[in-house]
């Protein structure tokens, strides 16, 4: 009889645990910082950046992997990858500092168009490893928006 109070209790603290969980929000990008050209190359370069995102769970959560390629006036422009473990706040913003590789194909098919444009198309499709308590889910993601940018 005791056992099965125990294992009664023990499911229903279960439930309770799972039904309070629900499914994290996607974070939110917000800005691109503090741009750096890093290595200039034919084939390939370099840059890092700063990316601002907005977490807008009510829980702080756990960035574990993040992998995603980045296309911009949809020509393929190259691949992020992140694989650290970074805590993020509850309700706040917070940065990302990233470093991408850069296949210059990509550049070179529209190079008059970023030039003398003053908006580029960013399209930054992927997915991210985020959880809490050493539980992780992939969530996947997708950002598409227009941003001034100017070389010249």
């Amino acid at each position: 009889m005791l056992v099965r109070i125990r294992f009664s209790l023990l499911i229903v603290l279960g439930i309770v645990i799972i039904a309070s969980c629900g499914k994290p929000q996607n974070l939110e990008y917000r800005d691109i910082r503090n741009i750096e050209i890093k290595a200039l190359g034919f084939d390939k370069s370099a840059i890092t950046l700063d990316l601002v995102y907005y977490n807008p769970n009510n829980v702080g959560i756990t960035l574990k992997k993040v992998v995603c390629d980045i296309f911009v006036n949809e020509q393929y422009l190259g691949k992020y990858t992140l694989d650290t473990l970074m805590h993020i706040p509850r309700r706040s913003e917070f940065i990302l500092p990233s470093h991408v590789n850069i296949e210059m194909k990509g550049i070179y098919k529209n190079l008059l168009a970023v030039l003398f444009n003053k908006e580029i198309l960013l399209h930054v499709k992927g997915t991210a490893r985020i959880g809490k308590a050493g539980i992780f889910i992939t969530m996947p993601f997708n950002y598409s928006g227009k941003h001034t940018f100017s070389i010249l």
